[in-house]
């Protein structure tokens, strides 16, 4: 008897609420794992971001690695730890701003060989300075013992980084910690072409502006442009990144086998709007993972949406780094706009457009992805970059295009093809020609049909894309590396 009261009595406090409370914090605390994070900043951190905010609801302890310079990546938050890395230099606006400017000085000059040249040494240039901006913090880091010591103790799962540049990866070899990679870039090229056989009869390089279906002429070009990007890894990028491998590491490692080496790849990639190509078991496909149904827009928002009756609203963003276009430019755009009886909500910082119409409302910021959910949308005018084209794919949207620079032309590219975007080179814009390119998105069905069949079969998926990156995290940590899929 006294065995079944104590039971009894047993049953009675475990059913109580704040005990069951309790417990289900100690078992989560106990299931969680220790991500260490390294990211990169921008529109990139905007996904990764995601991605650590649904890991910290899992229960994971997150701790982010930034520096003194950082941009986006704020030291303080409710859902990670941060490390700071006193740097000199880092890619922050001051960094990047001056790039653009440049960029788009020459982006505007004519597409001829002269054109070219130049646009060229000027991505090399950019390139070679990130990375040593990278290369720089990661030796800050590798010489500060304490700090390495405080990494070494902490017992991290693994590190999960963005690849485009080498500091996770270099800090995952110095922890021995297996490594997951939130990618689409690796420092100088597209993920894939590091990793899976690439033949270029049929997969286009990135920059190359060609689908898989190219003429003779076309390979060539491919070709030269694979050269071009080989080039740029050997010389620009990856002495940089050797030079820290043998100066810190003890056993003497390639630094292309460091990258290769890598337990996951969570590729930002859907085929639905990717070209087929050939790939590793290695490689979870995620694309859209940042996408989500639209919430409710603010009050203000919400009202200015509606004021656009029967002809509906048109969106324009240039991404997270391009707020503002040369002013001409933004004259004869705001013009444009106009002359439309739709409404528009245009992201633009700086100096208003004196031909800015009535219909046209500046914002420094949007909720991008709950506007292109509105059903009042009926076109995004967008730079190109992987989260507004996933966004606009995802929730039904036709495109005006207008690439700036890296891989925007290459994604806006893959739409156009697919019939669901038109493309403009920003040195062929004016008021007319922008004004017809709008006009032919908004009254053709058959961007807008287009794009709503991408969206039917993005979303047509027996697990969202985001459930799918954590569980494949989850995997990682179980089994401590996935060394049986590389």
């Amino acid at each position: 008897m006294p065995s079944i009261m104590a039971n009894h009595s047993l049953r009675g406090s475990l059913s109580h609420p704040l005990v069951l409370s309790l417990l289900f914090l100690c078992a989560s605390d106990c299931l969680g794992g220790k991500i260490l994070v390294a990211p990169v900043e921008g529109s990139h951190w905007v996904n990764m971001d995601i991605l650590i905010r649904a890991l910290h609801n899992q229960g994971h302890s997150i701790t982010v690695v930034r520096s003194t310079k950082s941009w986006y990546i704020k030291a303080d938050s409710p859902y990670y730890d941060s490390i700071t890395v006193p740097v000199d230099k880092g890619f922050d606006e001051e960094f990047v701003k001056p790039i653009l400017a440049q960029l788009m000085e020459v982006e505007r000059g004519s597409s001829s060989l002269i054109h070219f040249l130049p646009l060229q040494l000027l991505m090399f240039s950019a390139m070679s300075s990130a990375h040593d901006i990278t290369c720089h913090m990661v030796t800050s880091m590798f010489e500060d013992r304490a700090l390495m010591q405080h990494l070494n103790e902490s017992q991290f799962d693994l590190v999960l980084t963005d690849p485009s540049f080498g500091e996770g990866i270099l800090l995952a070899h110095y922890l021995k910690l297996p490594l997951v990679y939130n990618v689409r870039w690796v420092t100088s090229s597209e993920g894939h072409f590091a990793l899976a056989p690439s033949p270029l009869s049929y997969i286009p390089v990135t920059g190359s502006g060609l689908s898989d279906k190219m003429t003779f002429l076309q390979r060539v070009k491919n070709m030269l442009f694979y050269l071009l990007m080989q080039f740029q890894y050997r010389f620009l990028v990856k002495a940089q990144y050797q030079a820290v491998c043998d100066k810190y590491f003890e056993h003497k490692v390639d630094f292309l086998e460091l990258v290769q080496a890598a337990d996951l790849w969570l590729m930002r990639v859907d085929f639905v709007f990717e070209f087929p190509r050939p790939t590793m078991p290695n490689v979870v496909y995620m694309g859209g993972f940042q996408c989500k149904p639209a919430k409710p827009l603010p009050q203000d928002l919400e009202d200015f949406v509606q004021s656009s009756g029967e002809h509906g609203v048109i969106l324009m963003s240039l991404g997270t780094f391009v707020s503002e276009l040369p002013s001409d430019i933004a004259e004869d755009i705001a013009a444009a706009f106009a002359e439309l009886p739709q409404k528009v909500i245009w992201r633009h910082v700086g100096e208003r457009p004196s031909t800015l119409g009535n219909n046209t409302l500046l914002v420094k910021w949007m909720p991008q992805n709950d506007l292109l959910g509105h059903p009042k949308i009926r076109a995004f005018v967008a730079h190109g970059g992987t989260n507004g084209v996933q966004e606009a794919m995802y929730h039904g949207v036709p495109v005006l295009g207008i690439p700036l620079f890296f891989d925007q032309y290459d994604n806006l590219f893959r739409l156009k093809e697919r019939g669901a975007a038109k493309l403009f080179s920003i040195a062929a814009i004016n008021k007319n020609t922008f004004l017809q390119g709008l006009q032919e998105v908004l009254h053709e069905p058959s961007y807008r049909e287009n794009m709503q069949r991408l969206s039917r079969l993005h979303r047509d998926q027996p697990m969202k894309p985001l459930d799918r990156a954590i569980f494949w995290i989850e995997f990682v940590m179980r089994h401590k590396g996935a060394a049986h899929l590389r």
